[in-house]
């Protein structure tokens, strides 16, 4: 594979940490200093200790090419496990990879234009984007030059090294908010505007201080209208007020949307309007329209005359009659509908994990059919720039690795984040359990009800944002008859779209073994009494709320003594019995 020359400033990350790892293993630098430095380049500590690392690669908006797909494949097998994790921002990790080769496995991403840095640590995390950006026939501008000109402007750049807490910008193209913009620190949805003249001025509303959590809070709209030339720095002022006012002294109450509670909403928009007002003085100031934007243009895709675009987002829901697996593949997993004649399919990558001859098959894919590809925040890869003519041989080559099941936005599209497989702060096998909740949907011939979603955390930090699904559980310690448990706190209600977001509604807690069953009715129930077109939500508010629905789950919630079932005080993937083991937080809720 031709290589393209490593960027000085990724090859000036890569000397830096050469340099300066020996020093940390010679003892010559302290724990806490490397670190900082550690997480800023993005590798995060496992809960497997000694010299076990995460490596989380940004790819900003998801936007991946089949040479960074290749390399991906040869990480996972020279440097982690045979397989990589997408992440529900948009990002690939690699477990278990040893500290000593990190360098050079920075190495190998810089030669594909692949970087680490920043995509952990108090910074301006990896740049969210719609995954149909582009190729949506609902948006009102492109958001991807928007997009990669936020990348680029705040990789690496100082005012974003040493935040209070994690900074996280999410671009969606329209109020559908298939980005998820309405719980990230600055949510930027595209839009328009009529003016005096009765022209329609395209530009963007730009939601401030959203954020999940153990505490969630909803994003708030800065102002109406954000006209183009101002959004760069609208998100730079945003950027500031949070670095000068966050709390240094708590992380727990460090994030940009506890400034909300701190100081009260309308002083904090307040003095994010002063400071852009002023950042025109600064030598950062990024106003105007971004080169990428002039270059590539943000025109969107636009809906077909002939062809009635297919809904999207949350609560979409598609009846699939045909017993044929294409047929059902291309009603769920195609999207049609811009005016330019694009086609996109969904390659459905179950947990989020890809093995290293995955990766390379869909590299091969993504040349075969001269396709642009993207990571979805569903944890699935989305194939755009097809023809209907190429969706036969497209289905094919994905059954041929798995990855051809209608999945995305069906109820078997369960995401889930990585838990206490690795992650210090987890108490619960949260993949196990959405492995075994995937199941027991299969097995209940559920697995393709559309229009629900059921999202795992292994705490509370909502790394699998539970609080935003349909059906959400977090992971909880439990006791019962005097032993440790694994355990869930199951939620209700959760959404996100059309410029909302409303947080679930507590049910109830479960044994982590009962869950699955839980799941199970409540999808059969739903399936059955929904309405045409109802949401989850809808049929939840009828049906009496998150407490009305649970008392069908009266018989999963209490404990067998460990004598009638100790398979209940075994957490799924383990073998021992459960404890709980939290160690300190790097990344996540810490």
């Amino acid at each position: 594979m031709l290589q393209r020359e490593i960027d000085p400033e990724a090859a000036a990350d890569i000397a830096k940490f050469e340099a300066l790892l020996p020093r940390y293993l010679a003892g010559e630098i302290e724990e806490d200093t490397f670190r900082i430095f550690r997480l800023n380049n993005g590798i995060y500590g496992q809960r497997q200790k000694g010299h076990n690392q995460m490596v989380r690669i940004k790819v900003p908006y998801g936007r991946i090419t089949a040479e960074q797909l290749d390399k991906l494949a040869d990480i996972a097998d020279d440097y982690s496990r045979g397989w990589g994790h997408l992440t529900t921002r948009q990002c690939v990790q690699f477990h278990f990879v040893q500290l000593e080769r990190v360098p050079d496995l920075m190495r190998e991403l810089a030669s594909v234009g692949l970087t680490t840095r920043e995509a952990c640590g108090d910074t301006v995390r990896n740049i969210q984007g719609c995954h149909l950006a582009g190729a949506c026939p609902h948006e009102q501008l492109d958001i991807t030059p928007w997009a990669e000109a936020a990348f680029q402007h705040f990789v690496r750049n100082p005012l974003g090294q040493r935040m209070p807490r994690k900074f996280k910008i999410n671009f969606s193209g329209c109020a559908t908010d298939c980005g998820q913009a309405m719980f990230n620190d600055v949510g930027v949805v595209g839009t328009t505007r009529t003016l005096d003249d009765g022209s329609v001025e395209a530009g963007f509303r730009v939601f401030v201080a959203g954020g999940l959590g153990a505490n969630p809070h909803p994003a708030l709209a800065l102002e109406e209208f954000t006209p183009k030339e101002d959004l760069l720095p609208t998100i730079e002022a945003i950027l500031r007020t949070f670095d000068h006012y966050g709390n240094r002294d708590n992380k727990l109450r460090a994030r940009m949307k506890w400034l909300v509670d701190t100081m009260g909403w309308e002083e904090l928009q307040r003095r994010i309007l002063k400071e852009r007002k002023l950042l025109m003085g600064s030598a950062t100031w990024p106003g105007g329209i971004p080169l990428d934007v002039e270059k590539y243009g943000d025109a969107p895709a636009g809906a077909s005359t002939s062809v009635t675009p297919t809904v999207m987002g949350q609560g979409t829901g598609v009846t699939i009659r045909s017993s044929d697996p294409y047929e059902r593949w291309e009603t769920h997993n195609v999207v049609r509908g811009a005016a330019k004649g694009t086609v996109s399919a969904y390659a459905y990558a179950r947990l989020g994990d890809i093995t290293a001859e995955q990766f390379r098959a869909l590299a091969a894919m993504q040349r075969e059919f001269a396709a642009t590809v993207r990571i979805t925040n569903r944890q699935n890869l989305v194939y755009r720039d097809l023809t209907d003519e190429q969706l036969p041989a497209l289905y094919e080559r994905l059954k041929d690795i798995g990855m051809q099941h209608a999945g995305a936005e069906l109820a078997r599209d369960v995401v889930a984040c990585p838990g206490a497989d690795t992650c210090n702060l987890a108490v619960t096998q949260s993949r196990g359990l959405a492995d075994a909740i995937g199941v027991a949907l299969e097995e209940a011939g559920l697995g393709e009800v559309g229009g629900i979603r059921t999202n795992i955390s292994g705490c509370t930090n909502s790394c699998g944002q539970h609080h935003t699904a349909d059906i959400g559980f977090h992971g909880a310690e439990r006791r019962a008859h005097g032993r440790s448990a694994p355990g869930y706190q199951m939620l209700l209600g959760g959404y996100v779209g059309e410029t909302q977001v409303h947080f679930g509604q507590r049910a109830t807690r479960l044994p982590a073994k009962s869950a699955p069953e839980a799941v199970v009715r409540l999808v059969r129930r739903f399936a059955n009494e929904r309405e045409a077109g109802e949401l989850f939500g809808s049929w939840l508010e009828r049906s009496g709320g998150a407490k009305g629905v649970v008392s069908d789950l009266a018989d999963l919630i209490e404990f067998p003594t460990p004598e009638e079932n100790p398979d209940y005080y075994v957490d799924f993937a383990e073998t021992a019995p459960y404890e709980a083991e939290v160690f300190e937080g790097e990344c996540a809720g810490a």
